[in-house]
């Protein structure tokens, strides 16, 4: 029996995941079986562009659906004993400094379902969480990206 992957997340964020889900069952499936049915008025379905994109959006949107149901079904919520902590964790969020004289970045580490770089909510996944995870406020930490290495001062966990 193969396991499925779980989804570490906050309550906000499996809150969010199932509003989008209803979104996309309840408006964007209507509004994709009314192109379709709009689409198919037009004649000759062997040459209908405005189907044939209809019909992906379809299935573009049905894996979408397919997803969250997944990621909601494999949830595992973080509690609040785990947020009660000195240590960086999931759902913690974090201030840090790049060193020598870099500026101050702060990032909260989420599961990768509600990970958002632009908004600061990054994934347990990433290369950055990875390394913070499990420290402490004021120590130094080597981080290993991409883009290369950098050396951090964490200034505060909340």
């Amino acid at each position: 029996m193969i396991t499925e992957k779980k989804f570490p997340m906050t309550v906000a964020g499996k809150q969010k995941l199932e509003e989008e889900l209803e979104f996309l069952k309840t408006v964007k499936r209507k509004e994709i079986v009314e192109r379709i049915k709009i689409a198919r008025s037009y004649g000759d379905l062997s040459e209908n562009s405005e189907y044939d994109s209809a019909k992906e959006d379809q299935g573009f949107l049905e894996g979408k659906i397919s997803t969250l149901e997944s990621m909601i079904r494999n949830s595992v919520i973080i509690t609040e004993d785990e947020l009660n902590t000195d240590e960086v964790r999931l759902g913690k969020t974090v201030t840090f400094k790049e060193l020598p004289n870099g500026d101050e970045e702060t990032y909260t580490i989420v599961g990768s379902a509600e990970a958002n770089p632009i908004e600061g909510l990054i994934s347990n996944d990433s290369p950055i969480a990875k390394a913070l995870i499990g420290r402490r406020a004021d120590d130094e930490v080597k981080i290993t990206t991409p883009g290369g290495e950098m050396l951090v001062v964490i200034l505060k966990i909340k």
